[in-house]
């Protein structure tokens, strides 16, 4: 036993002197070097440099947070001074009808329109006796538009056209190229020229009620300004004007901008306007631009507002309707169950019953129910409006 212990231990010993050996003689380690192509360095470095930029950007993009749920930004809420939108307005032909133009017969009816036309040949030297004009294609229309004083010549938007004569439809048409002015007997701003587009109004169900106007239609980017507009300095305005004229949001607006550019910087001369107090520097641009991208909480009057076409209804806000009673042609609406009763019910066809306090968009939903006319719907709105059953104000457009 003691002759196999033996042998082990001289065994461990020299197994443990080889191992020092190989290490003293082993040679020193080779650092390991990376060789990477022309491609894979320049890969490398824009890493390297967009890593840099995001990093320098960072504050910047942390200050343009959004704004938080509720809060509106002061740009949204307001208009510069001398930024007030410039209306502008033209006579044209809309051509390409199928059929369904003015009834214009030379010498008969709808006689503008046939002047028009001949006066339009008569541009390109060519002579047509008006009596002998057939214009069932052809609609004297009347074409306007609303731009901003700080389009530049060369941009483009949006205008809106209707007939003027008895035309059934302008669905297919095409503007002839219209002369825009400011006012009447005016030099030409822009023209106007391009493919209609009509609405397609709401569901079959309700275009029997509210059949589509086909008469008025609008063209998206269709105007194009050719004269530069006079307009106002953007650096010198030295007010704020609210889109819609309230005391609580012009306070606001005021304490917004003197807490973030200054004491002092605005003053609430009323309603509808905030006067601004700057220093005439360099960067007076860049302290507007800050100031409109200031965020503040507006104050929001209730209001229900109606498409008198489709009898879409949009109420802002929890609008309740208070007792009432209204009749208009063959709907009655009762509102005054008790609130055992408080869902909607109908009696007969044309009879509506809710509880007092019910919302806006249960009515609206009750008054769909028994298919009930878009106009008919407004009208009722408007009647809730007047007897004092609510007290949000009622657009119908």
């Amino acid at each position: 036993m003691l002759t196999l212990r033996s042998a082990h231990a001289q065994f461990v010993a020299q197994q443990a002197t080889a191992r020092r050996r190989a290490a003293r003689e082993a040679p020193l380690a080779t650092p390991t070097v990376v060789t990477l192509s022309t491609r894979q360095l320049r890969w490398v470095l824009r890493a390297l440099v967009a890593t840099a930029l995001a990093a320098f950007l960072a504050p910047t993009i942390t200050h343009a947070q959004a704004p938080a749920a509720g809060d509106v930004r002061i740009r949204d809420l307001t208009t510069s001074e001398g930024a007030t939108p410039i209306r502008l307005m033209g006579y044209g032909l809309v051509v390409g009808l199928d059929g369904t133009g003015d009834r214009a017969i030379g010498g008969q009816t709808a006689g503008q329109t046939v002047q028009s036309v001949v006066n339009l040949l008569r541009r390109f030297d060519i002579e047509v006796p008006p009596e002998l004009m057939r214009m069932r294609n052809v609609a004297a229309a009347l074409v306007t538009a609303e731009i901003s004083p700080y389009l530049r010549p060369g941009g483009r938007f949006e205008i809106h056209v209707s007939s003027m004569g008895d035309a059934r439809s302008l669905r297919g048409g095409v503007l002839y190229m219209t002369p825009l002015v400011a006012e009447p007997g005016g030099p030409a701003m822009a023209t106007a020229q391009g493919s209609l587009l009509v609405s397609e109004g709401g569901s079959a169900q309700q275009m029997r009620y509210a059949p589509t106007i086909e008469t008025t239609a609008r063209i998206p980017q269709g105007g194009l300004l050719e004269q530069d507009m006079p307009r106002a300095a953007f650096a010198s305005s030295n007010r704020l004007l609210l889109r819609e004229p309230d005391i609580g949001t012009a306070s606001r607006i005021a304490a917004a901008i003197n807490q973030s550019i200054g004491a002092n910087s605005a003053v609430v001369e009323d309603p509808g306007s905030v006067r601004l107090a700057l220093a005439d520097s360099a960067d007076r641009a860049v302290t507007l631009t800050r100031i409109r991208e200031l965020a503040v909480r507006p104050e929001r009057a209730p209001r229900v507002v109606i498409d008198g076409r489709d009898g879409t209804v949009v109420a802002g806000g929890d609008v309740s309707v208070g007792p009432a009673v209204v009749s208009h042609g063959a709907v009655t609406l009762a509102i005054g169950e008790d609130a055992a009763n408080a869902a909607p019910t109908t009696q007969g066809p044309a009879a509506v019953r809710v509880a007092v306090g019910s919302s806006v968009q249960r009515i609206a939903s009750a008054l769909h129910a028994v298919q009930t006319p878009p106009q008919e719907i407004a009208a009722i709105f408007a009647a809730l409006r007047e007897v004092g059953a609510i007290t949000a104000d009622v657009v119908v457009r």
